[in-house]
Parts: structure tokens; C-alpha cells; sequence
């Protein structure tokens, strides 16, 4: 019978399992409450989303209410969405809905009316000469919370001692910057309660290893051969190149020719199935139309990477004729980013040159077999030309989210039914292709302690 024993966490190329109750355990959600969410930057929204002063959005993590508010021009503030007299939350979010937005210039409790300005400090007690004077500034002003942006997101962090945001993010955001995230806008997002846990939803979008299983239709347009690599806190995924009569990178999706002996045609054919298969997403109109046009404008038999610089090329220039300006982005710079990242915990983004499908899942309430997951695509867009979206809440059904996403949401249920099995003897990761997985769990058994099992290996 194989026993499980403890090894290093930093030894991630062993065949490694961990304990299913960092997935089904209500005690280690619980848990997970002060020892990682309470110590973590996480994304609560977009730039976007509070462009005047007075704008605000809420964000729920758990039983934790944040309340980020644009403060001035150039300056956002984040609070406690809480009154310190007897603990209302001054902005209710209903518990159906994903948060609450919308501008004021002040905040007022609802309950006994204390009144606090975009600074979090107290401008109005009732009957305030009851205290005696005993109502200090400190007692009586909102609680703030670490804010910080990168790339357009918004990021929080209610540990007061914690690192800043851009050493948390460190090496991704080092090597995600030239993509300048910031000038991109929301093109659509969604969100739903769905049966798994937060971790097993993230997971579901950790490595391309799962496409010939999950997603067998498009073997048909492309090779999913992948590699996946740990930096530090986050991790990143890309396109292993196996196929030697192919001298170009392909660790990018908009980096590959297709499959197919026609590099003109397997080119379009698999950016126009990922776009209408995965959302209108992890690709752009422009990139679609400019490969349609590939079997015009080029010869048969053109070499596959003369294909694919036309492709771009062309791309780049119908894109800036209606007002779309490409970053400078290097081929080494593409290779190195690859094609996914998870930013750690709770945060995925798979990038493109002037697009990214970005995903995030996070407990709902403390039932450990629920999570709030959302998806949203961020694109370049003319100035002034990008679309009015807010989240919608969407069944997960191939209609509302595209057949990929719909695939991999039965993954995601089944999969955390299946971990509650007695037969089921503990995960077994690939250790190439789902190293990802394997770091994730690295740096979640760090924050958790030693109280909670720790990754493991089979004899």
C-alpha cells in the first residue's frame, strides 16, 4: 500500500499529492479566512470602474466587506465597509448580487446616521457630547485597507504590515508589463454561485494539459502540447514546442500557425474557433479577419512563420486605422510571457497582445463546496468607442458562457464531487505540464501553516 510522506515544498518536479480538505473541509475554509485572505493582495475590480471622484465598488471576500473609493483624480482609498459605532456595513450589498457600485461624495450609516467623507474620517456623530469627549479621531473614522493598482486592476490587502503590491506581484508583473494592461477596457464580464470550490474553479484554468480531454474539438485547429513553470508566488503556462518543421515560438496562442499543411487556412481556422467557441474571447475581431484574408493575400505554400508575421502585420495595421495602437512587444518578450498566468491566490490571465481573458473565483459564504466565479474580457478599444458593460449574472450553460467555458464548468462540479470519494487516493499533478498546480498548493501550505497538511509525495 503506498503511504504518503511530507517533502519540501520547493521540490516540484516529484510525482506530488496533497490533502482533499483544502477542498471540502469547512474547518479549513474557515481557516483560510485569517490565514490567507486576511494576508493577501487580491484584485477587487478595474480602474475603469471608478473614473471620478466620489466612485466606488465594493468588494466581499469571505465574512470581509471592502469599500474602494476614488478619493481624487489621481488617488483611490480602500475602507473597511463597516461603521465603527455598532458594525453596519455602510454600503449593503444583496446577497445575491457580486457588489455594489456607484458615487457619493459622503457615507452614511444607515442605521444611526454617523457620516464619514471620502477620506474615512467622521464628519457627523449624533448627539456626539454623550461620549464626553472620549470619541477620538482614531475610534471613530473608517478602518483603511491597503490599495494599490497594476495593469488597470485594482488590488487589496487588509494585512497593514504587508508588502507592496509590485514585490507581491513580482516576477509576473516585471514580464507582463509590456502588454500594458491599463490601457485596456472591459469588453464583457459575468459571474455565478456554481457548485465547487474556489481552488477547484481556479485550477480548472491552471494548464492547457486537460484540452485533449475536456476540449477534444479543437485538436482538430491546433497542438496543446504544454509546459508550466513556477515564479515564486504565481505561475505561467505556454505551448511547448513539439514539432520540429515549425522554427517559430509558439508558446502564445496568437503566436501559433494552427494545425494543418496550409499555414493560411489552419491559422484562421483556429483563431476563428477560439473566438466563437470561448466567448468572443482569448482572441480579437481584428486578428480574426486579418487570418481570413491570409488565403488572398499570400501564396500557397508560404512558410508558417511568413504566415504568421503577415497575419500580425496586418492585424496591427487595421487595428490602427480604426484608432487601436499595439504595444511594442518583443517576439522574446511574447515567448517569455507565455500564455496564461495565475497570480496568486485567486487570479488567471491569459494574455494577448491587445486583449486578456482574465478569470477569478473566491468563496461563497462558508460552504466550502460553493464559489463565486467570474470571467471577463478585456480588449483595446478607439478612445471613447469602448462598450457600457456591468456584471451580469449567467447560468453556466454553453449559450451564456461558449461552449469551452461550459466544458469546463462540468470539469469543475464533477471534479469536486469525485474529491469527496473514498476511493479517490489524493491528486497526482504533471509534474511538466501542471506545475502551476503543484506551486499553487506550494504557496497556499505556507500561508496555511503547519496546521494543515502540507504537500505530499507517494512511496
Amino acid at each position: 500500500m503506498n503511504k504518503p510522506v511530507e517533502i519540501s515544498v520547493e521540490d516540484l518536479i516529484e510525482p506530488l499529492t496533497y490533502s482533499v480538505e483544502a477542498f471540502t473541509s469547512r474547518d479549513y475554509a474557515a481557516a483560510e479566512a485569517d490565514l490567507l485572505w486576511a494576508k493577501v493582495w487580491q484584485h477587487a475590480g478595474r480602474v475603469e470602474e471608478v473614473p471620478k471622484v466620489g466612485d466606488f465598488i465594493t468588494y466581499d471576500i469571505g465574512d470581509d466587506a471592502i469599500l474602494v473609493v476614488r478619493t481624487a483624480p489621481d488617488s483611490l482609498k480602500a475602507y473597511h465597509n463597516v461603521c465603527p459605532h455598532r458594525g453596519r456595513r455602510l454600503i449593503d450589498t444583496p446577497c445575491d448580487a457580486n457588489r455594489t457600485c456607484g458615487n457619493r461624495k459622503r457615507f452614511v450609516c444607515g442605521f444611526h446616521g454617523w457620516t464619514f467623507d471620502l477620506q474615512g474620517k467622521n464628519t457627523y456623530i449624533l448627539d456626539e457630547s454623550d461620549w464626553k469627549g472620549e470619541l477620538t479621531s482614531e475610534r471613530t473614522s473608517l478602518a483603511e485597507v491597503r490599495v494599490d493598482t497594476w495593469g488597470g486592476w485594482i488590488f487589496i490587502n487588509m494585512d497593514p504590515e504587508c508588502v507592496p503590491l509590485r514585490d507581491y506581484l513580482e516576477p509576473a508583473a516585471g514580464i507582463l508589463d509590456p502588454f500594458a494592461f491599463e490601457k485596456m477596457r472591459y469588453k464583457w464580464r459575468q459571474w455565478v454561485i456554481y457548485d465547487s470550490n474556489w481552488k477547484t474553479a481556479l485550477e480548472a484554468f491552471m494548464e492547457p494539459y486537460h484540452v485533449q480531454g475536456t476540449h477534444p474539438q479543437l485538436l482538430e485547429y491546433g497542438e496543446y502540447y504544454a509546459y508550466s513553470a513556477a515564479h515564486e508566488l504565481h505561475g505561467v503556462s505556454g505551448f511547448d514546442q513539439r514539432n520540429p518543421d515549425l522554427k517559430m515560438d509558439q508558446s502564445s496562442t496568437i503566436t501559433r500557425a494552427g494545425k494543418g499543411p496550409d499555414a493560411r487556412i489552419s491559422t484562421y481556422e483556429l483563431q476563428n474557433e477560439i473566438y466563437n467557441t470561448v466567448n468572443n474571447a482569448s482572441t480579437t475581431e481584428t486578428l480574426v479577419n486579418a487570418a481570413k484574408r491570409l488565403v488572398d493575400e499570400l501564396p500557397e505554400g508560404t512558410p508558417a512563420q511568413e504566415v504568421i508575421a503577415h497575419w500580425l502585420a496586418s492585424a496591427k495595421a487595421d487595428d490602427a486605422a480604426r484608432g487601436v495602437d499595439w504595444p511594442e512587444i518583443t517576439s522574446q518578450q511574447m515567448s517569455k510571457a507565455g500564455l496564461a498566468w495565475s497570480i496568486f491566490p485567486n487570479m488567471a490571465i491569459l494574455q494577448g497582445i491587445t486583449f486578456a481573458l482574465c478569470y477569478r473565483a473566491r468563496p461563497y459564504g462558508d460552504d466550502p463546496s460553493k464559489c463565486i466565479f467570474e470571467s471577463y474580457a478585456i480588449e483595446r478599444f478607439p478612445d471613447g468607442q469602448a462598450p457600457k458593460t456591468e456584471w451580469v449574472y449567467a447560468e453556466p450553460t454553453a449559450e451564456k458562457w461558449g461552449s469551452v467555458l461550459a466544458q469546463d464548468f462540468s470539469n469543475m462540479a464533477s471534479v469536486q464531487r469525485g474529491m469527496k470519494s473514498r476511493g479517490f487516493r489524493g491528486t497526482l499533478p504533471n509534474p511538466h505540464q501542471e506545475r502551476k498546480v503543484t506551486n499553487f498548493h506550494r504557496n497556499l501550505a505556507r500561508y496555511m501553516g503547519r496546521g494543515w497538511p502540507r504537500l505530499l509525495k507517494r512511496t
